[in-house]
């Protein structure tokens, strides 16, 4: 089609229906009996235009009043969607607050039970291992105040101990490091031991030597701080057993054990800078024996 074509084509239109809807209102003003031939031809031909241009224009107005009130919804949504994330967000700053001051009020209690002098310090690094395994935490204190070989405890039992400061911070080899021992008694039966740990990279676990087979030791039994050593105060706990194998008479029994600190939740922790004088055991979590 070429372009004078097609532009005298749009013109036409373009009077057409500018036209058309003018005798349509005409011919309905008009009274009915002064109604002519003319007019009558273009009501027949104008009725079917109007009820065309009557449901496009119905068509047009229901299509923009969803088009807006989609826009209207999804401008609610966002608005919702956005309110819903700021209050998630709201929550779990609760939720890490109220955390966080129930363990600064654990520690407190901790403190005031322990007998020395103790230091406060707030977990800032945790190295894993390849299996992701806390294998050693770091602490925001320095050589001001801390040395190598000090306890650290939390209010779930032994951490640990220094084995390094530099500067502003402190680095703490834990309970189940194969470097660590430590004396523990069975909290039941009071039977002894030496704790070590198994530097296991996949598990935190220990094992419990020189325990000999005559000695009463079960699973779930609690293991403590036996207070030899000097080190650690009496009656911190330490492990839980969870393995007890028994050999023959007279020879060591092949103990395993869980640490209680579970060392990637540890935010908070306590060095005993010097030891007390007392030794009073500490109260012991209480759990319920394995059947």
């Amino acid at each position: 089609m070429t372009p004078n074509l097609k532009q005298t084509r749009e013109i036409a239109l373009v009077v057409v229906l500018l036209v058309v809807p003018f005798f349509f209102l005409r011919a309905s003003l008009d009274k009915p009996g002064s109604v002519t031939a003319v007019d009558r031809i273009f009501l027949r031909v104008a009725a079917p235009i109007e009820y065309a241009v009557g449901t496009l224009a119905r068509g047009i107005s229901d299509s923009f009043q969803s088009y807006v009130y989609l826009v209207d919804v999804k401008a609610d949504h966002e608005k919702l969607a956005y309110e819903n994330a700021r209050l998630r967000e709201a929550v779990r700053a609760g939720e890490k607050f109220e955390r966080e001051n129930r363990e600064l009020k654990n520690l407190l209690q901790l403190k005031e039970t322990t007998p020395g002098e103790l230091v406060s310090a707030r977990v800032t690094q945790k190295d894993f291992s390849e299996f992701f395994r806390v294998a050693r935490i770091v602490l925001d204190r320095g050589s001001r105040e801390l040395a190598e070989n000090l306890p650290v405890i939390s209010p779930d039992g032994a951490v640990g101990k220094i084995i390094s400061v530099e500067g502003d911070t402190a680095s703490v080899m834990l309970t189940d490091d194969p470097h660590f021992s430590l004396d523990v008694e069975d909290a039941r039966t009071h039977a002894r031991g030496m704790l070590r740990g198994t530097g296991d990279p996949r598990l935190s676990t220990c094992k419990i030597g020189q325990i000999q087979a005559g000695d009463e030791v079960a699973e779930g039994d609690l293991l403590l701080t036996s207070g030899m050593g000097k080190s650690f105060p009496q009656g911190i706990p330490v492990a839980r057993v969870t393995k007890v194998k028994q050999r023959e008479r007279g020879s060591e029994q092949e103990v395993e054990a869980e640490p209680t600190v579970k060392f990637s939740r540890l935010d908070w922790v306590l060095v005993l800078v010097k030891p007390g004088s007392a030794t009073t055991p500490l109260p012991a979590p209480s759990a319920p024996r394995p059947k």
